[in-house]
C-alpha cells in the first residue's frame, strides 16, 4: 500500500489517532504544572523543589527516548505508541492517590518513562506513512494536540484543584486520557511502510554518532532544548507571579490564561504548511523571534499586556517546534527515529534543566529573573536559526550556479 493520501480515509483516521496521543502526551506530561505553587505551600516546598514534578517527569522521558525508539525499530510503531499512552494514562489516576511528595515524584519519573513511547515514535510514523508532500501539514497538526492537550489538561486540574483538591484534580485529567488512549489504540492505521530492523542496543551508537555529527541536526537539537526550556521555564512560574500582588488572581483564573494554548494549535498547522511554501530555516528565525517579543511583553506590569506577551511566546514556541521538528525527520535519512529520538532528547532535557533553573531565578530575581533566563536561550536559539537560514541560502544559490 501506498503512503496515505490527504483526503482519504486513513488520512484522517490517521491524523485524528496522532492528534489525540499529542493530546495525552502533553495532558499528561505538564498535568501537575498548575499545581506547582500548590505543592509548594502545602509540602512548603521552594519553587524549584516543587517543579520537581515536571522536570523530574520531563527528564526520564527523554532519559528513555533512544531506548524506546530501538525498541519500536524491533517491535513496530504502533504497539509501543497504544502502550505508553494507556499505561501512562493509568498511572496518572495512580498519582492522584499519594500524599507523599517523594512517593508522588517517583510516580511521576516513572510516568515519564512510559510516556516517552509516543513522541519520538510518533514522529516516525508521520514520515514514514503520510505523504511527503502533506509531513509538514501533517506534523503540523499533530503539535496543534500538544496545545490543546496542554491546554485541556491545566484547565480540568486548575479548576477541579480550586474547588475540590489537587487529588480529583489528577484523577479526573487520568481518567479523561485513559478513555483517549483506549480509541488511539483502534484508531491509528497500521504501518505500512515501516521495516523492522532488529539490531542490538550498542549498535545504536553508530547511528547517534552519525546524527550528531551532522552539523544541521546538531542545531535543531540545541534549537528543541532553548525553545521548550524557555517554554517550561514560562508556564512552570507564571503562576508564582499572577498568584502574588498586585494580581492576587485564584487557581481557577491563572488556569483559564492557559486558554492561550490555543494560539499554538493555530501556529503549529500554519507555521508547518508555511514552511512547506517557504522553506523552513526562514519560518525558523520567524517564530524564534516571535517567542522573544512575546517574553519581554510579559515584563510589562499590566496584567492584559502580560497576558498578550504570553500568548505571542506561544504561538512562536507551537510554530517553532513544528518546524525544527519536521526539519528533523527529513534530515533523519534511513534513522528516522533515532534522529526523532536523538531531538526530542535535547527537547525534554531542555524542559527539565532550565525548567528547573527557572526557580532559583524566580527566587533570586523575582520575574525579572525568569524573563532574563528565557532571553538568553531564545537569543542562543535565534542565532543557531539564523546559521541554518544563511547556509540553507548558500546552498540554494550554489545548486542554482551549477545548473
Amino acid at each position: 500500500m501506498g503512503y496515505i493520501q490527504k483526503g482519504s480515509t486513513r488520512y484522517w483516521r490517521g491524523i485524528s489517532a496522532l492528534f489525540l496521543g499529542s493530546f495525552v502526551t502533553f495532558a499528561l506530561l505538564y498535568c501537575t504544572q498548575p499545581l506547582i505553587p500548590v505543592f509548594s505551600e502545602q509540602f512548603k516546598l521552594t519553587p524549584a523543589y516543587s517543579s520537581l514534578s515536571i522536570s523530574l517527569t520531563t527528564g526520564f522521558l527523554a532519559a528513555s527516548m533512544l531506548i524506546v525508539s530501538w525498541l519500536s525499530d524491533a517491535r513496530g510503531r504502533k504497539l509501543i505508541m497504544k502502550i505508553s499512552l494507556l499505561s501512562s494514562a493509568v498511572l496518572a489516576v495512580v498519582v492522584a492517590f499519594t500524599n507523599n511528595f517523594i512517593l508522588l515524584l517517583i510516580l511521576r519519573a516513572l510516568q515519564g518513562i512510559m510516556l516517552a513511547g509516543f513522541p519520538a515514535i510518533a514522529m516516525a510514523y508521520i514520515n514514514e506513512e503520510f505523504d511527503p508532500a502533506v509531513t509538514g501539514l501533517v506534523m503540523g497538526i499533530y503539535i496543534s494536540g500538544n496545545s490543546i492537550g496542554g491546554l485541556a489538561g491545566r484547565i480540568i486540574v486548575s479548576t477541579l484543584a480550586d474547588f475540590f483538591s489537587w487529588h480529583i484534580a489528577l484523577a479526573g485529567i487520568g481518567l479523561v486520557c485513559v478513555i483517549v488512549s483506549i480509541w488511539f489504540w483502534f484508531g491509528l492505521p497500521d504501518s505500512e511502510h515501516f521495516e523492522p530492523k532488529r539490531r542490538l542496543i550498542k549498535e545504536m551508537i553508530p547511528a547517534l554518532t552519525k546524527n550528531l555529527r551532522h552539523s544541521e541536526l546538531l542545531a535543531l537539537n540545541a534549537i528543541g532544548f532553548l525553545i521548550m526550556g524557555g517554554f517550561v521555564t514560562l508556564y512552570n512560574y507564571i503562576g508564582y507571579s499572577l498568584m502574588s500582588a498586585p494580581y492576587n488572581l485564584s487557581q481557577t483564573v491563572v488556569g483559564c490564561i492557559f486558554f492561550v494554548y490555543l494560539v499554538g494549535t493555530f501556529s503549529s498547522t500554519y507555521m508547518g504548511r508555511l514552511a512547506d511554501y517557504i522553506g523552513s530555516s526562514k519560518v525558523l528565525c520567524l517564530s524564534i523571534g516571535i517567542m522573544l517579543a512575546g517574553c519581554l511583553i510579559t515584563l510589562n506590569g499590566n496584567l492584559y499586556v502580560k497576558i498578550i506577551g504570553v500568548a505571542i511566546l506561544t504561538f512562536g514556541f507551537f510554530g517553532s517546534h513544528s518546524v525544527a521538528s519536521s526539519r528533523v525527520g527529513k534530515c533523519g535519512g534511513t534513522d528516522k527515529a533515532q534522529a526523532s529520538s536523538l531531538y526530542l532528547l535535547f527537547y525534554y532535557i531542555g524542559a527539565s534543566v532550565i525548567g528547573a533553573m527557572g526557580g532559583n531565578f524566580l527566587s533570586w530575581y523575582a520575574w525579572d529573573g525568569v524573563v532574563l533566563l528565557i532571553s538568553i536561550s531564545l537569543v542562543v536559539a535565534l542565532f543557531l536559526a539564523v546559521v541554518l537560514f544563511i547556509k540553507e541560502t548558500r546552498y540554494k544559490v550554489c545548486t542554482a550556479n551549477e545548473s
